[in-house]
């Protein structure tokens, strides 16, 4: 019963899964790859891995600067505090056909893009960075607003700068991957070659000098992963199941969230007139909200609107909802947080309202 109001939101994490594991792929290691990319990354990064929620990683330019071992430490290590998780919980073998898929996606004949890094002058750095880099990467390296999705992306940009000061980012990455990026650019991108536009090679090694210095710096509090209590917010109701079900409707509406619907869960589940009478949901929303959190991070459709469930068990009535601090740290995006923080804080004081 306590967990039924997060099955929904396993069970759509689930379908992603489980498109990969129906797909009648062959068993070869590069077919492996393609089966656990769809698994695992096509959901953020697209199918043909074009890019959505996650960046495009089909880009010529970034599979030619990017070497093996550059994907499988973000693989491994993920963006603490951005969208992309880590996968732990992937065998290195698993890992490895991910890689050798992605490789897959480079055109044919595509040559390595590379340079070698050398020791550069921060000082210098710090002037080139905050006249030639800030303005798409942040003043700290903090990355572009937004997830990269059509509710945050602007539509003629295939990618949003990424975070340089994160430390995911700075231990997948080594200096010749950042001067290599540097040096030749991402075509398709707003991240032009240096070189062309008037820099000196010493110019890039400074710069690159002076990002590298952010992991020498505490972690950037966009780096933070949401910590909770619990998957759900619980709480018995000393009220009969209707009067609770009445009580938190008029709780909603004094918090100026409109009701959506209250109706027995299993409504349009089960034959008409034989729904469980103990068990009820109530949703209701912010649609001002809601589309400022999609704008955010277009996964929060996932548990928004507001759903709340009120259900007898043993004797007991409860009221019971998703905890969206637990979701800000399974979604492992930062600019959710503060959303989340008020989320909690909204639906532990609806319900507390509607069980006095």
């Amino acid at each position: 019963m306590m967990t039924t109001s997060i099955f929904r939101v396993r069970l759509l994490f689930g379908l992603v899964s489980l498109v990969g594991i129906l797909l009648p792929l062959p068993t070869s290691a590069a077919h492996d790859g393609n089966r656990l990319y769809i698994q695992h990354c096509a959901a953020c990064h697209g199918a043909e891995g074009k890019g959505g929620v996650g960046v495009p990683l089909a880009l010529p330019d970034f599979l030619a600067q990017a070497d093996n071992d550059y994907l499988h430490r973000t693989i491994r290590l993920g963006r603490p505090g951005r969208v992309m998780p880590g996968f732990a919980q992937l065998s290195d073998a698993e890992v490895g056909a991910i890689v050798s898929y992605l490789r897959a996606l480079a055109p044919t004949g595509m040559k390595p893009q590379t340079a070698r890094a050398k020791p550069g002058n921060a000082a210098r750095g710090a002037k080139l960075y905050e006249a030639r880099c800030a303005n798409c990467h942040g003043v700290h390296g903090e990355g572009s607003h937004g997830t990269g999705v059509t509710f945050s992306r602007p539509r003629n940009l295939p990618i949003l700068a990424p975070a340089l000061n994160n430390p995911g980012f700075l231990m997948a990455a080594n200096d010749d991957f950042l001067k290599a990026v540097l040096v030749h650019g991402r075509r398709g991108t707003p991240m032009q070659s240096f070189l062309t536009q008037g820099l000196k090679e010493r110019d890039v090694d400074d710069i690159v000098t002076y990002v590298r210095g952010f992991a020498a710096q505490p972690p950037p509090g966009s780096a933070k992963i949401l910590e909770s209590e619990s998957a759900v917010i619980v709480r018995e109701s000393p009220h009969s199941l209707e009067q609770t079900v009445e009580q938190l409707k008029t709780a909603f509406s004094a918090a100026n969230l409109r009701i959506i619907r209250a109706v027995p869960y299993d409504e349009g589940i089960v034959e008409k007139g034989k729904e469980n009478k103990k068990r009820w949901i109530v949703d209701a929303c912010d649609f001002n909200f809601l589309n400022k959190a999609l704008a955010v991070d277009p996964r929060v459709g996932l548990f928004l609107p507001c759903r709340v469930t009120v259900a007898e068990h043993r004797g007991k009535v409860l009221v019971l909802t998703i905890n969206p601090k637990r979701l800000s740290a399974i979604f492992n995006n930062s600019e959710l947080n503060e959303m989340c923080e008020q989320m909690q804080k909204l639906y532990t004081d609806i319900i507390e309202e509607a069980i006095l």
